[in-house]
């Protein structure tokens, strides 16, 4: 095959990259340029990651969270948590210091069947049930690649609302943010993330949020929209707005060199500073397929000038030369690594983790070693509204409301025997959903469950009887797999048990293999011991009032994860009592202390590499499987043997809190990050 080159020397302004140029064998090298616009884009990566662009002076912070979630409109996961959270938290602290930060997200329309949300007049009602009133503000036109492979001025209707003490700006467009699914739309992907019914899938949809966002900041900041103002700092959240920065300084730049923006307008744009949260780096918005198609949605006219200089900081890593892409693949976080002004993952340790280990890091490790030696490299702990999750009366009234007729009560860390309480009733509610199909499909009816047995009568004394649950999502991070080896090492080795038989739910939504492994689970352990197989309890989707009530019950809270960049789960499981037995990564090791408000393994590794440990300890257990094997059975003595024990870290871990707004706690380290650029 005959390689294609990428470095010719015509102008090439007006050009597209060519369909499919990433498919066929190309020579990616880089001129050496004088012109001052092309050597800019040379030479920016390098610029931003070791840090020698000055953060501007911020008076007031003004500033967008720019997320494809939230909590209040779009969840899926942790990521949209912290963009409704973090606002509530930063306005509340520092709203009446003048400070602000806003929210930027799409306006998704559309039913997927657990996800609902729909435009009434003026009136927006998210998927999770929150209606805002909303004021037009004005279309825009956002070019992108349409289905004729040309560019299209696409509408965008921009709207702003306030929910809360947080102001929302929200982006509609029925083709892109439609979440009606398409036929052919995997079972694991739902919400805004669904295959949708115009056949745009995830990356193309953020992708062009992305686009979308950088054409509202031009309207600003070139007077074309008086009723929003400026931002001054910007902030990404996760890979889904990871083109942003690309366009906000690349963009521009050739824009100004095709005579298509003026310098001024361009610096305007360029000065502001873009803060990129990485939540895990196992996603990063991959689409191999639609490689030309995306670049040259985003830089237009502009996309083979820009390609051409998007030269990546010299690092070891021969597939992360150029910065739009890995490779030969459209990478849709790679940009704001390369191109961010800050940096900021969430948690310490995974920061340490991401910089140090390929198999967190990825291509990016070396970036990510880069910055965080020139010190524009964080991690800030995730944090949370402890009041909202932690078992309150509101939600208590409401659990029963919705199950009828149980008696779930509040309890709290001076006041633990409610949970013991809550421990029988959920016994019950569990066996009725076994022996009472209507009930079932009444209360949790997209919740699948497999042969869930009536335990009610096999179950002598509740208080004495430990209650282990997971309920993440079905991934290949969350370690069910793990698990599930774990607790057959473990029923392999307690073949005589004299003692109350734990009882384990395991489940959430997600991928339909990981239910499969689970059902395979208690079917292995029925052919051992058929009595402790029906104290297994797997199921497959979610309901928060479900996943609520099991954590009011539990003792103990699984976390077997392969990678864990902050975790939620352990602090609300923890606020409600359930103690995590969680491996020893992430925002794990920065949030459980081992012995005192949970337990972690003792060594934990990646790729057959220990990276955390000590080696005596990685030679005697080998494996993951037998460490979090090890660490359940700590878990699961302790409680027979040392109830006292297990009692006074239930009460250490309800004590916990994790609130953004505590003392030093993690709004303040955003705060300074955003006003002066380090914490």
């Amino acid at each position: 095959m005959t390689p294609v080159p990428l470095n010719f020397e015509s102008k090439i302004y007006g050009k597209p990259l060519p369909k499919n140029f990433n498919k066929k064998k190309f020579i990616l090298s880089y001129n050496v340029v004088t012109n001052p616009n092309l050597l800019e884009i040379q030479n920016l990566s390098r610029k931003q990651c070791l840090g020698k662009t000055p953060w501007p002076e911020i008076d007031k912070i003004d500033a967008w969270m720019i997320s494809s979630e939230t909590a209040t409109f779009m969840k899926w996961g942790g990521l949209g948590m912290i963009a409704s959270e973090l606002p509530e938290a930063f306005n509340a602290c520092f709203g009446k210091k003048g400070h602000r930060l806003q929210v930027v997200t799409p306006l998704y329309t559309g039913d997927t069947k657990k996800k609902k949300a729909e435009l009434n007049g003026d009136v927006y009602t998210g998927a999770e049930h929150y209606s805002v009133k909303l004021k037009k503000i004005k279309v825009i036109n956002v070019p992108f690649y349409g289905d004729r492979s040309s560019l299209v001025k696409y509408k965008v209707t921009v709207y702003t609302g306030r929910c809360g003490n947080t102001d929302y700006i929200f982006l509609a467009n029925d083709r892109f943010f439609s979440i009606n699914p398409h036929k052919f739309n995997p079972s694991a992907q739902d919400g805004c993330y669904v295959l949708n019914e115009f056949g745009i899938n995830e990356v193309e949809r953020f992708a062009f949020f992305s686009k979308a966002v950088y054409e509202l900041i031009e309207n600003i900041c070139d007077r074309r929209i008086k009723d929003i103002s400026k931002p001054n700092v910007l902030i990404a959240n996760d890979w889904h707005s990871g083109a942003l920065a690309g366009l906000t300084k690349y963009l521009t730049t050739a824009k100004v060199e095709t005579s298509d923006m003026s310098s001024e307008l361009a610096a305007e744009i360029k000065s502001i500073p873009v803060v990129h949260i990485a939540h895990h780096l196992g996603y990063q918005g991959w689409d191999y397929e639609n490689t030309s198609k995306i670049l040259n949605s985003l830089y237009e006219d502009a996309a083979m000038l820009v390609f051409r200089n998007a030269k990546a900081i010299k690092n070891s890593n021969p597939r992360a030369t150029n910065t739009l892409i890995v490779h030969d693949c459209y990478n849709q976080a790679s940009c704001d690594f390369h191109l961010a002004d800050r940096v900021v993952t969430v948690s310490k340790n995974y920061m340490e983790e991401v910089s140090k280990e390929l198999g967190f890091g990825f291509d990016f490790r070396d970036i990510l070693k880069i910055r965080k030696d020139h010190r524009n490299f964080f991690g800030i702990v995730n944090g949370y509204d402890k009041k909202l999750i932690s078992p309150n009366k509101n939600k208590i009234d409401h659990i029963n409301e919705f199950f009828k007729d149980f008696d779930f009560r509040v309890y709290d860390e001076n006041n633990i025997d409610g949970k013991h309480h809550n421990k029988e009733e959920f016994i019950k509610l569990i066996s009725r959903l076994a022996s009472d199909r209507e009930y079932k499909n009444k209360t949790i009816p997209l919740i699948d469950t497999y042969k869930f047995e009536d335990i009610s009568k096999s179950v002598k004394n509740p208080a004495k009887t430990p209650i282990f649950c997971a309920t993440s999502r079905l991934v290949e991070q969350k370690g069910y797999d793990i698990a599930a080896q774990a607790m057959i090492n473990l029923c392999k080795k307690y073949t005589n048990f004299k003692r109350e038989l734990p009882i384990f739910i395991l489940g959430g939504a997600g991928d339909a293999n990981y239910f499969e492994l689970l059902t395979k689970l208690k079917d292995k352990v029925a052919q051992m011991n058929p009595k402790a197989a029906q104290r297994i309890f797997v199921f497959r989707g979610y309901k928060d009032e479900f996943a609520y009530a099991v954590q009011l019950a539990s003792d103990f809270y699984m976390m077997p994860c392969r990678f864990e960049p902050c975790g939620l789960t352990q602090m609300e499981a923890m606020a409600k009592g359930a103690l995590p037995i969680a491996m020893s990564t992430g925002g794990l090791v920065d949030t459980i202390e081992d012995g005192i408000d949970g337990f972690r393994t003792e060594v934990f590794f990646t790729e057959k590499r220990r990276v955390y440990g000590s080696n005596l300890t990685a030679k005697r257990l080998k494996n993951n499987v037998n460490a979090y094997a090890e660490t359940l059975q700590k878990a699961l003595e302790a409680f027979y043997l040392r109830p006292e024990k297990i009692r006074q870290m239930t009460v250490n871990a309800m004590h916990k809190d994790f609130s953004w707004d505590v003392p030093e706690g993690s709004v303040y380290k955003y705060f300074n990050l955003l006003k002066t650029g380090h914490l």
